[in-house]
């Protein structure tokens, strides 16, 4: 199955993926959420779970079928509408997220669009099986920065929380994502 063929297969949990955070900061966030959904929603889940907004409900499956139906720009048109009103992206990077078409879609509208984009690696989280997964690539590895020949890993950050079980790397997320989402905001804003 193919890339967009496996996504649009996977539709139904992705509207999963995105949901509204807000950090603990001084100054409160909306984020986008992006991830591959089907190693790691369970993971992604844990992260979602920090500090949701009561009433933040998904889109329904009904209402995300009829997105998928329409190609893909009808899933562009979605992906922007769920950005709109969004400071930053947090990309929750697993064994498999790196350079697949929708999170680099994803994360170069998000840049372009002026929010700030960090990476935060999911894969020491257990899933619902209680399985660890291993480190993927670095998803801004694949995406350049304009027109300078530098990739977007070059400015962006990408965190791998420390920590050598996985109730350790969810605390470290749990302190830390507040930080590093203030954090990408201001490098979004000197770029």
């Amino acid at each position: 199955m193919g890339e967009a063929a496996e996504w649009l297969a996977n539709a139904s949990g992705f509207q999963h993926v995105h949901h509204t955070f807000r950090g603990v900061a001084a100054m409160a966030r909306k984020c986008f959420f992006s991830f591959h959904y089907k190693p790691d929603n369970a993971r992604a889940s844990q992260v979602r779970n920090i500090g949701v907004i009561e009433g933040n409900q998904p889109a329904s499956d009904n209402d995300w079928e009829s997105v998928t139906k329409g190609g893909d720009d009808a899933i562009k048109k979605w992906i922007a509408a769920q950005m709109s009103g969004r400071t930053c992206t947090v990309v929750l990077i697993g064994a498999e997220t790196a350079n697949r078409k929708w999170i680099n879609h994803e994360i170069v509208k998000s840049w372009d669009g002026g929010l700030g984009v960090v990476g935060i690696r999911v894969h020491g989280l257990k899933n619902l099986q209680g399985l660890t997964s291993t480190a993927g690539a670095n998803p801004f590895d694949f995406i350049g920065f304009g027109n300078t020949g530098k990739k977007l890993s070059s400015i962006v950050k990408c965190y791998d929380p420390g920590g050598s079980t996985s109730k350790d790397r969810y605390d470290w997320i749990s302190t830390h994502l507040s930080n590093a989402i203030e954090e990408a905001v201001k490098i979004r804003n000197a770029n």
